[in-house]
C-alpha cells in the first residue's frame, strides 16, 4: 500500500493529510513532510490520519519526534483520527495522553494548545 500525503496551510495551522499505511517503509516520507513544514516556519501542525489503514511503531516514532520538535519551538501537533483500530494504538501506548486526538480538523483547530 502506498502512502498519500497532502499538506495545506489554513491560517496558523499546517494540515498534513495522510492516507494508506504508515510503516517502516513509508514513515520516512511522513517525516520529510513534517520536517518541510517545520522548516517553512509552521509550528502548529495537524496530522489527519482518518484515511490511514495501518500505523506501526515507526510511524508512532515519527509523530512523537515531530511533537518534540514543534514543542521545542512553542508549537503544537494534534492528530485527527476517527478509526477505532488506530485510536486503540494511541490508547495502548499511552500516547492518547500525549497528543490531542480529535474527530475533525475543525475540532483540532479550535482546541487549546
Amino acid at each position: 500500500m502506498e502512502l498519500a500525503l497532502t499538506a495545506r496551510t489554513d491560517g496558523d495551522f499546517e494540515i498534513i493529510e495522510v492516507g494508506g499505511e504508515i510503516d517502516v517503509y513509508t514513515a520516512p516520507r511522513l517525516r520529510e513532510a513534517i520536517v518541510a513544514a517545520v522548516d517553512a516556519g509552521h509550528i502548529r501542525l495537524i496530522v489527519d490520519v482518518r484515511k490511514v489503514d495501518f500505523l506501526d511503531s515507526t510511524g508512532l516514532g515519527v509523530l512523537v519526534g515531530a511533537l518534540k520538535r514543534v514543542r521545542a519551538d512553542g508549537g503544537s501537533l494534534d492528530i485527527v483520527c476517527t478509526q477505532e483500530r488506530i485510536l486503540k494504538i494511541f490508547q495502548i501506548t499511552g500516547l492518547d495522553k500525549v497528543f490531542g486526538l480529535h474527530a475533525s480538523v475543525e475540532e483540532a483547530r479550535t482546541a487549546q494548545p
